[in-house]
């Protein structure tokens, strides 16, 4: 199998394992691939440190750390013990291995209930990927870090930590039955799509090769102009970090290049508070939705009207008056059509839909014509 087919049976196994898990898996993957940082929000049990869990699993010699912040957690847990023998040498050096500065992936729950002096080392290393390691400053290894909250921080100095998240999810347990009881049903695989570790580099500089049309980059500043109306408001660094992670869920459904309907995968970015999730996803809908649900309603219209004037039973000179009457109507709704073919150009929108609706009234009308 090649990377991608791999990554492709990566992704159905775990939707298979984590039900209703669809848009966190996606997210999961694509934060994988363009080596950003995750965060779940949500109760206990609801497997978030389990799917960080098989994520690394699959990642053939990836290193794996997880741990549970407390207030009362020191750095030599998170970091490594201070080496004895650097100390001597007037060194203050961690032990870093098997730890936070080793791992490739990393999950920590309730990163936000650590003291000061952790979130900022944490900060810097899932910044920068640096970590100040006594006299030296080293580069780790860190493709993803998973965070896990049951709140949202609300102390200031947090909103550093909190704002490098690029992705952002509240979960919660299984809503429907039938799924609850094929969770309860499930058996474990027998084995996992393994990727190794230059493989996954492979398909990061593949995610990163992905093109972006124009059209895309306009709908970016169509979202973020009517968010900023509703007083939503996200950073321009979250908007260019955004770019990557379009291009790596484009390729993760397999597409040539970023499509307007990656787009919908905003709504997990563009979000500062849960409150926020619900609008973010209605704008974004709007905006990339809103002409085609329009040119649906003028379809139906144009159909229901055919039928209107094509009743049976009419005497000759009601059915011309009918006739008429529709040829006036569906001349008036293809205007419609029209303004909303130049809207959609002007935004960039594609265009296949649009001119699919445009043909059938065209159409229609033809047909309505030859009846007189």
């Amino acid at each position: 199998m090649t990377a991608q087919e791999k990554l492709k049976n990566i992704r159905e196994e775990l939707k298979q394992m984590f039900l209703e898990r669809g848009d966190l898996i996606d997210g999961a993957l694509a934060a994988l691939l363009s080596s950003h940082h995750l965060l779940i929000i949500g109760p206990p049990g609801t497997a978030k440190s389990m799917l960080a869990d098989e994520l690394c699993r699959r990642v053939d010699g990836a290193n794996y750390f997880q741990w549970l912040l407390t207030r009362f957690t020191t750095p030599e847990e998170i970091f490594g013990a201070v080496s004895l023998k650097a100390l001597e040498q007037d060194d203050y050096r961690r032990v870093t291995d098997h730890k936070l500065p080793d791992a490739h992936i990393a999950f920590l729950d309730e990163i936000f209930k650590a003291n000061s002096s952790i979130l900022n080392a944490i900060l810097t290393l899932i910044n920068e990927r640096l970590f100040h390691n006594g006299k030296e400053v080293i580069r780790v290894p860190l493709l993803t870090l998973f965070g896990a909250s049951n709140e949202l921080p609300e102390e200031e100095e947090l909103t550093a930590l909190y704002d490098r998240f690029l992705l952002r999810f509240v979960v919660n347990y299984i809503a429907e039955d039938f799924r609850f009881l094929r969770m309860l049903e499930s058996q474990a695989q027998p084995q996992r799509t393994l990727l190794s570790l230059a493989e996954l580099k492979e398909l990061q500089q593949a995610v990163r090769a992905v093109p972006l049309p124009s059209h895309v980059y306009r709908g970016i500043a169509d979202i973020r102009r009517e968010l900023n109306k509703k007083n939503i408001v996200a950073s321009d660094r979250r908007y260019r970090q955004s770019l990557v992670l379009l291009q790596a869920h484009a390729f993760l459904e397999g597409a040539t290049e970023v499509q307007e309907k990656n787009l919908f995968f905003l709504e997990h970015v563009l979000w500062r508070d849960p409150a926020e999730q619900e609008p973010v996803r209605s704008t974004i809908r709007e905006l990339l939705l809103g002409y085609e649900e329009e040119i649906t309603e003028l379809l139906y219209e144009s159909r229901e009207i055919r039928e209107s004037a094509l009743q049976p039973g009419r005497a000759s000179e009601e059915r011309a008056r009918s006739l008429i009457e529709f040829h006036t109507k569906l001349r008036n709704i293809l205007t419609k059509v029209d303004q909303i073919v130049e809207k959609a150009k002007r935004l960039g929108r594609p265009l296949d839909r649009v001119n699919h609706v445009r043909n059938e009234i065209e159409q229609l009308q033809k047909e309505m014509l030859e009846q007189f």
